[in-house]
């Protein structure tokens, strides 16, 4: 009998009897592609995994770029200093949210190498199986550089560091092997064709940060096999993207398919809002008044434009109107007990107020959320790729290819179209297009940007640009190597 595994694409839990008496001889002549639907589940799980959660891969994208900060509240959140540490760009290789995201990659890893040795001649399923590790190693390649490759032929509990240059051949040459094997059709929630490219277009559109050599015309193309495919289109609505039951949206290409009961961990609405909006949403769970918005980051935005809703931010209200009050508000906050979240955060630390800060509000909280959302994650979407096929245009000196594109998603969240592109303007757009999607920091090293001093940062080297190598597994792996720097 072979292992039973979950479909997390339709958060259902499979009959226990579906592989019984099934061999891997079976599969490999098998034409029914439920069967590999079936195998491949656990290596999605993995994947699912802690992504939309606190003090994991997301939370050192995003606390570490100028979108968000966690002020420290008098004793909440102050967690050690980590997250002061995280927005300054002083971390150390022993913060326990580096080793968290390690861990989440290298466990999906393994799932996968399992997969391909336990089930070597499925084709259709090695193909697949080889790209969702292209994926996760693009996560690793982007946050800490330097790392092992370990894939089904690998022997040995120590492997040691790869450089960033084989890393990325390494990506690549997983995703050109295999593509042409993945089906053009399906649901979002497992690999296709087409979100193979988007991960090949994420790759080349950083090219230049991982291997020093541009690659911006393979950006462009992978965009463009996307793009010209017909098979996505931008959402009239942006939010949809981002609502409770986003599994229709026509411009997601890859999800993570979170449910509440069935496949949870994405609880942005814990990690952001305040204590006493539990009463707006009718939430389970009190909320942990975490997460909030940079005001600088905020302002950027025209008050026209749809995105700005994003964020959640003014007078707040329970569920049945009433105002929302904290009893215990800062004496010395302007605001009083009303309830208010401000664009502008008093101080990053010791006493921010409990009010301070707008929330992140990008994604739908439905009326009476568990402590884990519904919603599907958005990994790639159209609204990305054509951004980035507009920058790896603009990049080539092709200026009306990178106006038509940008001007797609501006207009869309009704603001006036570019007349004229610089680079400083496309990288504001793709903030404002990509809030919370785990896209600024990676951005902001590509344009230069994220070792310049912003509000409580003082300018930091580019030391910090890739995460040190987690401490403790430097300590149970002797043959790995620290970055330099640290």
């Amino acid at each position: 009998m072979l292992p039973l595994v979950f479909a997390m694409g339709a958060c259902q839990e499979l009959e226990q009897d579906v592989l019984d008496g099934v061999t891997a001889e079976d599969i490999s002549k098998s034409n029914n592609p439920n069967l590999i639907n079936v195998l491949k589940a656990s290596a999605y799980a993995r994947i699912v995994g802690s992504w939309g959660g606190h003090n994991s891969i997301w939370s050192i994208q995003e606390v570490s770029s100028d979108e968000m900060s966690i002020p420290q509240k008098g004793a909440d959140w102050e967690d050690g200093g980590t997250w002061l540490r995280m927005h300054r760009h002083t971390w150390n290789a022993s913060e326990e949210s580096f080793n968290n995201s390690w861990s989440y990659c290298y466990s999906a890893v393994g799932e996968i190498n399992n997969l391909l040795v336990q089930y070597p001649d499925v084709p259709a399923l090695n193909a697949e199986l080889k790209v969702l590790r292209a994926l996760v190693y693009l996560w690793l390649i982007d946050s800490f550089g330097n790392v092992p490759i370990i894939d089904e032929n690998s022997t040995g509990a120590s492997p040691a560091n790869n450089t960033r240059a084989e890393v990325f051949a390494f990506i690549e040459k997983s995703i050109k092997d295999n593509v042409n094997a993945l089906p053009k059709e399906g649901g979002k929630t497992t690999l296709n064709y087409y979100s193979a490219h988007a991960i090949l277009a994420k790759l080349y559109l950083n090219a230049q940060v991982y291997t020093g050599t541009a690659r911006w015309a393979d950006a462009e193309a992978a965009a463009d096999v996307i793009i010209n495919s017909g098979k996505y289109s931008l959402s009239s609505n942006y939010f949809s993207n981002f609502s409770e039951r986003n599994g229709g949206s026509t411009e997601n290409i890859l999800t993570l398919p979170y449910d509440q009961n069935n496949a949870g961990g994405f609880n942005i609405h814990q990690m952001t809002l305040h204590y006493s909006s539990q009463a707006t949403y009718k939430l389970q769970d009190q909320p942990w008044n975490g997460y909030a918005s940079l005001e600088e980051f905020y302002n950027s935005y025209d008050n026209a434009d749809a995105r700005k809703k994003s964020f959640i931010a003014g007078a707040q209200f329970s569920a049945d109107g009433t105002r929302l009050k904290d009893i215990s508000a800062e004496a010395t906050d302007p605001d009083g007990q009303n309830l208010t979240f401000t664009p502008a955060i008093n101080m990053l630390a010791p006493n921010a107020f409990r009010q301070a800060g707008v929330r992140v509000g990008k994604f739908e909280f439905a009326s009476g959320a568990a402590s884990s959302l519904n919603n599907d994650y958005p990994l790639f979407r159209l609204g990305e790729i054509i951004l980035t096929k507009g920058e790896a245009a603009l990049r080539q000196g092709k200026t009306a290819a990178a106006l038509a594109a940008v001007n797609q998603v501006r207009t869309r969240a009704g603001m006036p179209a570019y007349t004229a592109l610089t680079l400083d303007e496309l990288y504001n757009e793709r903030g404002r297009e990509m809030f919370a999607e785990a896209s600024r920091r990676t951005d902001a090293i590509r344009f230069g940007k994220f070792n310049l001093p912003w509000w409580e940062k003082q300018a930091s080297t580019a030391v910090r640009n890739i995460f040190p190598i987690p401490q403790n597994q430097i300590n149970a792996n002797p043959k790995l190597k620290q970055n330099p720097g640290y």
